[in-house]
């Protein structure tokens, strides 16, 4: 018979997994303690959207409060890294020694050149492989100028202004011949070949431009499951397989290996009918105690159906939704404190004008009495770590004046 944990059980050790159960460290934020978090939730999503910070950063802010950007540029982008980009539930920084086995199921060719005519494809490929071998890391619009290609943009590729230059290589990423050493102020990717970018241990000894072996896939699964279950503490089959965009029938098989070895265990969650899975690592902190804004695309809110079971919180993204259709604003935060997710706000850093503008704020319906002095301590700790001098609150949700109130 497998245990049973309460709602409140379950929500802290999500929570203890995540490293968002404790206050914030008090002492300076190390690239040490960067390194850390990283390790412990896997992977960090990527998104150019920048109406507030990147977003890879914010997760870091979440869990370790106020530290220098400059760490994870650091980590990133400074041999021999400790996060690389790669796809994982989307465009992310993974941890390295995650490349190898992400290879094997990240085929993510809409974002590519499959539908090129395989002629001009390889042309290009040969091309940009020669370039990036004998310079320095460079953007898709350097390698251009470097072979000569000057292809006007093709706007119909799912959106995007990009050439066939832009989309070999990106194929070229996808299949993990070149890597991303680091993005530019325009955010544009720098590639270089993968053995480049891959720190020493997991490259092996590759002549340039050699084929990176094979790892063996059922492994491959069992290692990424593992990470996602442990980065969750608790979680669903679609829980684990969403963390790293895998294979849900594949992810059903390693579960069960991964239940006889012992690594995960079946339990029931009171008030959930699907199966749930409780990673060995995982334990029950006694309260979850953290204060912190999440960033619409933080790990914690990866699984939205996820998110509704364990803190009956219903959220939506709603940068792609019309603005006289969005119901809550254009970049909203969720804003934890203890174990609920008890408001939402709508935020935008006003770099000219210096200023945090919370567009809209909004309590959820237990919330408690002292939201508002709890968020406008994160606002004017997020707003002072960005470098802007006070917050905003513009009168839209009805927490707007309570937090108007106890800011200065």
């Amino acid at each position: 018979m497998s245990a049973s944990l309460s709602l409140s059980q379950a929500r802290r050790i999500a929570l203890k997994a995540q490293g968002l159960a404790t206050v914030r460290p008090t002492q300076p934020v190390t690239a040490r303690m960067v390194g850390r978090t990283f390790a412990q939730i896997q992977l960090v999503q990527i998104d150019s959207v920048n109406v507030l910070s990147r977003s890879h950063y914010l997760p870091f802010f979440s869990r370790l409060g106020p530290y220098p950007q400059s760490v994870v540029d650091g980590l990133a982008g400074t041999a021999p890294r400790k996060l690389m980009e790669y796809w994982a539930h989307e465009a992310s920084f993974i941890r390295p020694s995650h490349f190898h086995d992400l290879r094997q199921f990240q085929h993510r060719r809409w974002a590519g050149s499959g539908d090129m005519d395989p002629a001009v494809r390889d042309a290009l490929e040969e091309s940009i492989i020669s370039v990036l071998t004998r310079s320095r890391a460079l953007t898709a619009r350097e390698i251009g100028e470097r072979i000569g290609h000057q292809e006007v943009t093709d706007r119909s590729h799912w959106g995007w202004n990009w050439n066939a230059v832009k989309r070999t290589v990106e194929g070229l990423f996808e299949r993990g011949v070149v890597g991303a050493a680091s993005r530019n102020d325009q955010f544009e990717r720098r590639y270089a070949l993968i053995e480049k970018v891959l720190p020493p241990t997991e490259r092996g000894i590759l002549a340039p431009g050699e084929k990176m072996p094979e790892v063996d896939k059922n492994a491959a699964l069992l290692r990424l499951i593992s990470a996602a279950a442990s980065a969750h503490g608790i979680g669903t089959l679609r829980c684990f397989a969403d963390y790293f965009r895998l294979p849900a029938k594949a992810v059903a098989q390693g579960i069960g290996r991964l239940v006889d070895s012992g690594e995960l265990e079946p339990v029931t969650v009171n008030g959930w009918s699907e199966q749930t899975y409780l990673h060995a690592s995982a334990t029950v902190p006694r309260a979850a105690v953290a204060s912190a804004l999440l960033s619409p695309f933080d790990s914690l809110v990866f699984e939205r159906r996820r998110l509704e079971r364990l803190f009956n919180f219903h959220y939506r993204l709603e940068i792609y939704t019309p603005e006289p259709r969005r119901k809550y604003g254009y970049y909203v935060l969720p804003f934890l404190l203890g174990e609920n997710i008890v408001a939402r706000v709508d935020l935008k850093a006003d770099r000219q004008a210096g200023v945090l503008r919370v567009r809209g704020a909004y309590a959820e319906a237990e919330a408690p009495k002292d939201t508002a002095l709890h968020l406008a301590t994160e606002l004017e700790a997020m707003a002072k770590w960005l470098g802007l001098g006070t917050v905003v609150v513009h009168e839209n949700g009805d927490l707007s004046g309570k937090l108007q109130a106890v800011l200065p």
